[in-house]
């Protein structure tokens, strides 16, 4: 092996150390994950594209539809201490409606969640749009970001020691083989991350007042519009139908912790 060669496999492997020897922590649901970003960089990051999202869109800054999602998210935020104890969470959860007809939202790290005006078409009422900003808050409590990002990296050095290991110096098969982590690796733990934060949303929804039975619902009228979803093996997010039967498998359980509450309404959407 030449020097060169010895030297870079010497600074992979210190690289690749802390991934194999960090302690891991939890999540609020109880699993075991590795997120080694520091949470200041990941909260950074996230205000950086929040920021730049809100530039490029168009954002509700007021009316009927800001203000019922406003509401909702404060009901949801306001219920985290009560079911996941005193979990770090952001000092202020940053929500945003963006004028975009595509029925979609998505959270960042350092609690910034969106929320197209598309979604709040498909929500049957206060308690579906819940279910979703619920799976969102989920994702920041969970630092799936971190984990995502930590586990980019990891791939990323195992097929740098790979290709130095390994007398194959084929760079198409090294693309082959970054397919298989992507594949084997990326893609089925994104589906985990999907999955936990459905489940602690629903926990969020119903601790908030909110009726568990429509999260199962939001994703039925989802499955609705059509639209052809990739095989599940491929597909970042669990399908429709699984989604709504571990919803479903989950509501007795909710129910009996949390009991039959009612939120406060919201202001009607548009």
């Amino acid at each position: 092996m030449s020097g060169i060669l010895h030297r870079s496999l010497r600074l992979l492997l210190c690289l690749a150390l802390p991934l194999t020897l960090a302690g891991c922590q939890e999540t609020p649901t109880g699993r075991s994950q590795l997120a080694l970003v520091p949470d200041e960089t990941m909260t950074e990051l996230g205000r950086s594209a929040f920021t730049q999202m809100q530039q490029q869109g168009q954002v509700l800054h007021a009316g009927p539809a800001a203000e019922r999602v406003q509401c909702i998210s404060r009901q949801i935020t306001q219920a985290v201490q009560e079911v996941y104890g005193p979990v770090p969470q952001p000092a202020q959860w940053a929500v945003a409606v963006f004028d975009d007809p595509e029925p979609n939202a998505f959270a960042l790290p350092g609690g910034y969640i969106g929320v197209h005006s598309g979604l709040l078409q498909v929500a049957d009422n206060d308690a579906q749009i819940a279910a979703v900003i619920g799976h969102e808050v989920g994702h920041v409590l969970a630092r799936h970001g971190n984990e995502r990002m930590t586990q980019k990296l990891g791939i990323r050095i195992g097929l740098v020691l790979f290709g130095l290991l390994s007398d194959v110096e084929s760079e198409q098969f090294l693309r082959m083989l970054g397919l298989g982590a992507q594949v084997g690796i990326a893609l089925p733990f994104s589906r985990h991350h999907e999955r936990e934060a459905d489940l602690m949303g629903l926990h969020l929804m119903t601790a908030a007042g909110y009726a568990p039975e429509e999260s199962a619902a939001f994703w039925r009228n989802m499955a609705a519009l059509g639209g052809e979803q990739p095989p599940a093996l491929l597909s970042t997010h669990p399908n429709h139908e699984d989604r709504i039967a571990q919803l479903s498998a989950q509501i007795a359980a909710v129910r009996s912790r949390y009991g039959r509450r009612s939120a406060p309404p919201c202001t009607a959407a548009p």
